[in-house]
């Protein structure tokens, strides 16, 4: 990435709760897995810098992704092409974000 990126952070909300509660349909798992995948290139990549999700399962539940991007234009495009916004499954919020600190030994792999 070049030196000009900058950071943003998208919050994802599930589209149906219950998704949460009662489970996945077949098609939300299977579009979630493809959202994993999208992720996972792109940390891979290095334009991801993190992702995870929250360990609760109620209204409370969010996910994000803190990524870099050359401009708002590009971090709308890459949060609206994740396969679970695309499809509807999450509904996402972009935020330019500043990282302010950071410290490898508390990230899993």
């Amino acid at each position: 990435m070049p030196p000009a990126a900058i950071h943003f952070i998208y919050r994802l909300h599930p589209s149906r709760p219950g998704m949460l509660t009662t489970g996945p349909t077949a098609e939300e798992s299977a579009i979630v897995a493809e959202h994993f995948q999208y992720l996972k290139r792109a940390c891979d990549a290095g334009a991801v810098v993190l992702f995870g999700r929250t360990q609760t399962a109620d209204e409370r539940t969010f996910g994000i992704c803190i990524f870099r991007a050359e401009s708002e234009d590009a971090a709308r495009r890459f949060m609206e092409s994740d396969p679970a916004v695309l499809q509807g499954v999450m509904r996402a919020e972009l935020f330019p974000f500043r990282i302010a600190g950071f410290n490898s030994a508390g990230a899993a792999g």
